[in-house]
């Protein structure tokens, strides 16, 4: 008996080591059979420092060719990547890097020498680069583009991982400036605002570049980068959009925040809650306008993403940006002051090629965000706001709090 009891605690003792057997569950994100997407960085440049390695969808890439947010990041450490070498070496240096639980799809790869050593990823006003970093991407060899990876999936679903993808870093993309942070004044004043009120009529402000130097915040020298667009080198400003106003940089949006409401982020945007950039799958819709007659266009049920129409004023600075002859100069012009108008004008921008006039100005909170042609954003409210500064270990900016409102409080 005593040896038939051991012998059946030894079978059940054996049998519990085998792995039981595992079933698909009704939970998508249960199923989700993720690859990865590795490769090698290799930088040529004499920065140095850790190297931050970014994800994008694909049809959504970053400023300044589209408003995309980072999938995922990677981190190479600056000891792996460069020793102890020395400071005036330039390589080239490599290292492995990796992202794993990629869905099937396609996507496109940035990279960056964080040289400043100030790279926070959680914070709008941390995760960008400034003055001294050195970008990079994944490059196709032939168009010299972004290259697209795409990540495919097998007929049972399962998607194959992406290997030997090249990352290139050097000192030719070294970032020539700081972001463009910046406080929001009325036209021609020098009060920094906290909020200003947008009812019947266009509202003339300034954007002034507002340095910020405390703790991990290093923008010593904020600069707008200003120029006419001139895509068809004709010499004179380009006006793609028929709308009588050159195209130029920087790109000013305006852009509706959520409402305040407990529970929800203060920095959030409307229909966009959880902050990946995507618009949320319900929220708040408005009827539009047919641009054509002025008929009102129900609410479909889809939400919008409302911006107000809004703009650079170009005619203080035309004479900047225009050589002795009158044409386009090719290079920007660094400044330090940019007017805006914002008008009594709502869009919806989930097109961004075709907006759609909204019925009316929806009431609430505006940021307001500017985009370099360097891909450099800043953004105002943000984290240096008091009440979220403090918690997160960030200086407190007062003017860092200002919103456009539309309606009461």
């Amino acid at each position: 008996m005593t040896r038939f009891c051991f012998s059946l605690v030894l079978i059940v003792v054996l049998s519990s080591c085998e792995p039981p057997p595992v079933f698909p569950g009704a939970d998508r994100r249960q199923n989700s059979r993720p690859a990865r997407i590795e490769g090698e960085v290799v930088v040529s440049s004499t920065a140095r420092g850790n190297v931050v390695v970014l994800l994008f969808d694909a049809a959504r890439p970053p400023p300044p060719t589209g408003t995309g947010r980072p999938l995922t990041f990677a981190l190479v450490p600056r000891l792996r990547l460069f020793g102890d070498v020395g400071d005036f070496d330039t390589g080239p240096f490599v290292a492995p890097f990796a992202f794993s639980f990629v869905n099937p799809g396609q996507y496109q790869v940035r990279a960056f020498i964080d040289a400043n050593d100030d790279f926070v990823p959680w914070y709008g006003v941390t995760n960008e680069v400034n003055s001294g970093d050195v970008g990079g991407a994944a490059i196709d060899s032939i168009s010299r583009l972004p290259l697209t990876i795409i990540v495919p999936a097998q007929e049972d679903g399962t998607p194959t991982p992406v290997l030997d993808v090249p990352v290139s870093i050097a000192d030719t993309a070294r970032v020539p400036v700081d972001r463009p942070v910046f406080e929001v004044a009325m036209a021609g004043t020098n009060v920094p605002l906290t909020e200003v009120m947008l009812a019947g009529a266009p509202l003339a402000l300034d954007l002034r570049v507002k340095p910020v130097t405390d703790g991990v915040m290093r923008q010593a020298q904020p600069i707008f980068l200003a120029r006419f667009v001139d895509d068809n080198g004709d010499g004179m400003p380009d006006d793609a959009n028929g709308d009588g106003v050159p195209d130029m940089w920087p790109r000013v949006v305006v852009r509706k925040m959520a409402n305040e409401a407990v529970g929800v982020n203060p920095l959030a945007d409307e229909n966009d809650l959880d902050r990946n950039g995507v618009i949320d799958e319900t929220g708040a819709d408005y009827d539009h306008v047919n641009p054509m007659g002025g008929a009102t266009i129900p609410a479909d049920g889809t939400p919008d993403l409302v911006v107000l129409a809004a703009g650079i004023n170009p005619t203080e600075l035309a004479p900047q940006l225009l050589d002795a002859m009158g044409r386009v100069k090719t290079t920007p012009t660094p400044i330090t002051r940019l007017p805006i108008v914002i008008r009594p004008t709502a869009l919806d921008a989930t097109d961004s090629r075709r907006p759609v006039p909204i019925k009316g100005v929806p009431e609430g909170r505006y940021a307001i965000t500017v985009i370099q042609q360097t891909g450099q954003t800043w953004r105002v409210p943000n984290e240096l706001q008091d009440g979220l500064a403090t918690r997160f270990g960030l200086p407190v900016v007062p003017s860092q709090t200002f919103v456009v409102r539309v309606g009461p409080r």
